[in-house]
């Protein structure tokens, strides 16, 4: 699963739009107050995180962009 499916399976379970992002596919305006994420790290590494007011926390380093939305994809389904 890339970041494009990760966002199609999103929008098919009814996940509303505001409880996540997606680096480069889904990035909602404004930005919610809190909100999960997945993206990519300057060293080349996926994470998935949590931002809440104002500050980012990552969850878990993934070694590949599947492995990341498949992360997602569980933590929000």
């Amino acid at each position: 699963m890339d970041r494009h499916a990760l966002r199609a399976a999103l929008s098919a379970a009814g996940v509303p739009d505001d409880y996540y992002r997606i680096e480069g596919v889904h990035e909602p305006a404004p930005t919610p107050v809190d909100f999960l994420f997945v993206g990519r790290t300057a060293d080349g590494a996926w994470e998935t995180g949590a931002y809440e007011r104002g500050t980012s926390e990552t969850i878990a380093r993934h070694p590949s962009e599947a492995a990341a939305c498949a992360h997602l994809l569980r933590l929000l389904t």
